[in-house]
């Protein structure tokens, strides 16, 4: 019996190699190739989507404002037990490090992060440093000057405060974006109701993105049924009126729902005409003027996903239903409606992923009572230049998408997903 894989081996080209090594080779240059053809996307995707987000994480613990200012009292504090005030070593390295921050102009920067825990913090840090830097003669106690500068540093929680940002790494924000804090014995406690703003924004945003997404479905499902069960020339040219909105600015198409549902709109015209009211409705800037503007602008992330499943289903298998003794409702329910369950599942999926990350719409058509998580990330990225808030506010929002696509893939499956 002749031995293939010897008689393999033994085989040789043209150039003397054997043709296994021949083989190996050219496999090896084909993986080289493809990889190449990969590296640019891969390359582009890791700049612009996995380092920032990486840099976002990172944002949302990082604490570098006091090591870097006040790097004496950092070290020092670190010995405090807590109880009472700290010592005087404790008050002579704020006093150092208060006169080298003034002449670096760099005080503002520690009461600014320190101001995030107590309110009311950078102004006493900036006052203080101000009268340190003006003391020429070294004073007997620096405990005694700095409490006759100002008596709030005789409190117990300014100098937790500080204790608690004199680390390289704080859970500050991520605590604060979910209406915790940490008490002066380091322990996690409720933030009072007052300042507690957070979760009633999380809940909100998901509450809103529940009630688009189920009106998105519920006015996307029979459109995409038309348009599969229509001849193609028709479908196609209703599909270009489905399309339209993504040729249209997302400001300009919000800026126009203003337009339409203002006191003085073409809505409310039309109601007064027909006497359906006797005074215009505040149709804008409120709860219903989000919901509007949204489900227009996120429909067809709907339809196109329903569209694409629904235009694979045979119509023979509704008729063949009906041959068999079913009604037309019976016939959707137990034939129809299991088999676009697919496109049911990719529309509130990439609608519900879209509306909670929603932010001009909200903030231009809604009121205060009606602004989305992105909102407030915003609000802390421009205004305030509150990175640390931000990225605590973004990570926690990644992290329920994160869980809502976990959860997804355990009741549904993400296999079921199909765009066609």
């Amino acid at each position: 019996m002749i031995n293939t894989s010897s008689c393999a081996q033994s085989l040789t080209t043209f150039d003397g190699l054997p043709l296994k090594e021949k083989l190996r080779r050219a496999e090896r240059r084909r993986k080289i190739k493809a990889a190449g053809l990969v590296a640019p996307l891969f390359f582009f995707l890791l700049i612009t989507f996995l380092i920032p987000i990486l840099l976002l994480l990172y944002r949302a613990v990082e604490n570098p404002e006091i090591l870097e200012v006040m790097p004496l009292t950092a070290e020092a504090i670190q010995s405090w037990d807590g109880s009472g005030i700290p010592g005087e070593p404790v008050f002579a390295a704020l006093a150092a490090d208060l006169r080298q921050a003034s002449k670096d102009r760099t005080v503002g920067n520690a009461g600014k992060r320190l101001n995030y825990d107590i309110t009311g913090f950078r102004s006493m840090l900036i006052g203080t440093a101000r009268k340190i830097s003006k003391i020429k003669t070294e004073p007997d106690s620096y405990r005694d000057t700095i409490l006759g500068i100002d008596k709030r540093w005789g409190e117990v929680r300014y100098w937790a405060a500080v204790r608690r940002a004199a680390t390289p790494y704080t859970d500050f924000y991520l605590l604060a974006s979910i209406d915790l804090e940490r008490d002066s014995e380091g322990n996690i406690i409720r933030q009072p109701k007052e300042r507690a703003l957070y979760i009633r924004v999380f809940v909100r945003t998901f509450w809103m993105s529940f009630v688009v997404t189920i009106w998105c479905l519920l006015l996307g499902y029979p459109v995409a049924w038309m348009l599969a069960s229509l001849p193609v020339r028709y479908s196609n040219l209703l599909m270009i009126l489905v399309l339209l909105p993504f040729w249209t600015s997302l400001l300009v198409r919000t800026a126009s729902w203003i337009i339409v549902l203002q006191k003085e709109g073409i809505i409310n015209k039309i109601l007064l005409w027909t006497h359906l009211s006797s005074d215009p409705l505040q149709l804008v800037f409120n709860r219903f003027g989000v919901y509007v503007a949204m489900i227009h602008i996120l429909l067809p992330f709907m339809i196109l996903p329903l569209y694409s499943v629904m235009k694979n289903i045979p119509p023979s298998y509704m008729r063949a239903a009906s041959s068999l003794g079913a009604n037309p409702i019976v016939a959707f329910l137990k034939v129809y409606l299991p088999q676009s369950m697919p496109g049911i599942s990719a529309g509130c999926l990439l609608v519900y992923i879209l509306a909670i990350g929603y932010y001009i719409t909200p903030a231009l058509v809604g009121g205060p009572k009606d602004q989305m998580l992105s909102y407030f990330i915003a609000f802390f990225t421009n205004n305030t230049i509150n990175w640390g808030m931000a990225s605590g506010l973004a990570v926690l929002l990644l992290a329920a998408t994160i869980v809502l696509y976990i959860v997804f893939n355990r009741f549904i499956g993400v296999e079921r997903l199909r765009m066609g």
